[in-house]
């Protein structure tokens, strides 16, 4: 078994924030052996400190210590891990892998309990948490099928609930507004953003991205009604206005992004892009933004999580897009 070395390094040189604080500090590295594809999604148990992090090309899930920054256990068997929900007061994740179900997972033992027949290729999630339901991009290009779905998942029972189709190949992230009805989903070989009314389940809207192509990775800033929409080709942010799908601003942003996050707490957007940059954006307001100075990565850190409290950016390294290994960037958020 190979070693497994962990790394806790002096700050970073990172843009300068108000007050004079970085914005971003990097603070820790966890490397983790044997992979050598992509990572995808990951997930955090606070009161377990612990981070979850997928590796689709190894078909594995790992699990990093957050007190310590070190790897403690590697959980095999998965087709193509994806994405993560996890769910503290069941001792849960639902974990999507590429396969014909999406797996349910003790997160005491890391046995599955049950698995979800659904349409193959289960990949992006949204989560309804009030109603106990998660949504799952199904079927599509990887699959192979002529058509995707958004898969409908009741986590209380664990159960598939009904599915809902759209006519594209090619469907990625989606954001759920906690205080209406709809859903919006990057449906990116259309290049539009579709609008869901999630009762109905119908398509109410599409919002044609006219800024870029491919649009990719999605965050919701929901108080102010705020969408960001990042595509790929070329490298773009879009800013839209989710009670009407108007644009409200756009920037250029780095190659092979696969994470938006939006910082509520410091007003920020956060873009992962796999070059090897973070490109910070600063929310002004409602209307208007300010690219911040880009911070340097790794090659392959593309995707991200930010902790419920934002004192902590979790980047995901995949040494698909470069030489320097798999392994999780921590950085301190000020």
């Amino acid at each position: 078994m190979k070693r497994l070395l962990t790394l806790f390094l002096l700050p970073a040189f990172c843009p300068v924030a108000n007050g004079g604080k970085a914005v971003l500090e990097l603070v820790g590295t966890t490397e983790l052996p044997g992979i050598e594809g992509d990572l995808d999604h990951l997930a955090i148990d606070t009161a377990g400190h612990r981070l979850f992090a997928t590796a689709e090309d190894n078909g594995t899930l790992r699990v990093i210590d957050l007190n310590t920054g070190k790897l403690v256990r590697t959980v095999k068997g998965f087709k193509t891990p994806h994405s993560i929900l996890y769910l503290p007061e069941a001792s849960e994740i639902y974990l999507t892998d590429g396969s014909d179900s999406v797996k349910v997972l003790d997160t005491n033992t890391f046995a599955v309990k049950r698995t979800i027949a659904t349409t193959p290729g289960a990949d992006s999630i949204g989560v309804d948490r009030t109603h106990h339901l998660l949504y799952a991009v199904t079927g599509g290009k990887d699959v192979p099928l002529p058509k995707s779905t958004i898969t409908v998942i009741d986590t209380k029972t664990a159960k598939m609930l009904h599915e809902m189709p759209i006519d594209a190949v090619h469907v990625e992230a989606m954001a759920l507004e906690e205080s209406g009805p709809r859903l919006f989903v990057n449906v990116t070989d259309k290049n539009y953003l579709a609008v869901i009314d999630r009762p109905s389940s119908k398509i109410v809207a599409q919002w044609k991205i006219a800024e870029a192509k491919e649009n990719s990775p999605l965050a919701f800033d929901e108080p102010h009604q705020r969408l960001f929409v990042v595509c790929r080709n070329p490298g773009t942010l879009v800013i839209l206005n989710s009670a009407n799908g108007h644009s409200v601003a756009s920037f250029p942003t780095g190659a092979r992004a696969d994470e938006v996050l939006f910082d509520q707490a410091h007003h920020r957007i956060y873009v992962a892009a796999g070059e090897g940059k973070i490109f910070p954006y600063d929310a002004i307001d409602a209307d208007h933004y300010k690219p911040l100075t880009q911070i340097t990565s790794a090659p392959g850190a593309k995707t991200a999580v930010l902790s419920p409290d934002s004192t902590r950016l979790y980047v995901s390294v995949s040494p698909g897009d470069g030489k320097t290994g798999a392994k999780v960037l921590t950085y301190a958020v000020n």
